[in-house]
């Protein structure tokens, strides 16, 4: 079963940057998420706009947070947050649009679960910059959450390339990545590192 590999916007690039490096990366990864908090909806359309111009499959894209931008601009979905609408809601008003969502608990997974979430990210797995002073839950942890819902687990939280086989003996879906791509000195070429990771060593074609 091919693993899946979502990577994430940082917040820290242009937009002209952001969409310059997901184009350069598309052919690795799996699903691009637009996590920009401080873009205006109209931007965030101009975005989806400028990578879909440029044969990015809207099937791969999914906006934070912004439901109403992801059922515009006919992208896959929206990953929705603590402060989002519920996950009911959307699927409800948006049946369209696949909703996933980031937990932190087994007691979050199993009522998102319910709630009809498509998936779940789940993290931070290892410790990372970006959650400064915050423990890894490790991947006992990370497999307890994976055994407890029948929905996708995407594991996130400073996992490299060379710990990606850990993630997936826990029996995750997947792995999601941030600055790890987006900030490397040659993203297309990271991007392809975790991908052989993924799939066992199997090259890109």
């Amino acid at each position: 079963m091919k693993r899946q590999l979502h990577v994430i916007t940082t917040g820290q690039q242009g937009m002209n940057e952001m969409v310059s490096i997901s184009l350069a990366v598309k052919l690795y990864i799996d699903f691009l998420h637009i996590r920009e908090n401080t873009w205006t909806a109209r931007e965030l359309a101009e975005a989806v706009t400028l990578l879909i111009d440029g044969g990015f499959p809207p099937k791969k894209i999914i906006i934070n947070d912004r439901v109403d931008v992801a059922s515009v601009m006919g992208v896959r979905g929206a990953h929705l947050g603590g402060h989002s609408l519920r996950v009911s809601e959307v699927k409800r008003n948006f049946p369209g649009l696949k909703a996933g969502v980031s937990v932190h608990s087994v007691d979050e997974a199993v009522f998102l679960q319910v709630e009809g979430a498509d998936y779940l990210m789940y993290g931070n797995v290892f410790s990372t910059p970006s959650k400064q002073g915050k423990d890894g839950v490790g991947m006992k942890n990370l497999k307890t959450v994976v055994d407890a819902v029948d929905l996708p687990v995407i594991a996130i939280g400073g996992i490299k390339p060379g710990n990606t086989k850990d993630i997936i003996d826990t029996g995750a879906e997947g792995i999601a990545v941030l600055s790890g791509i987006f900030l490397a000195e040659d993203p297309e070429s990271t991007a392809c590192e975790y991908r052989l990771n993924l799939d066992g060593g199997v090259k890109v074609e």
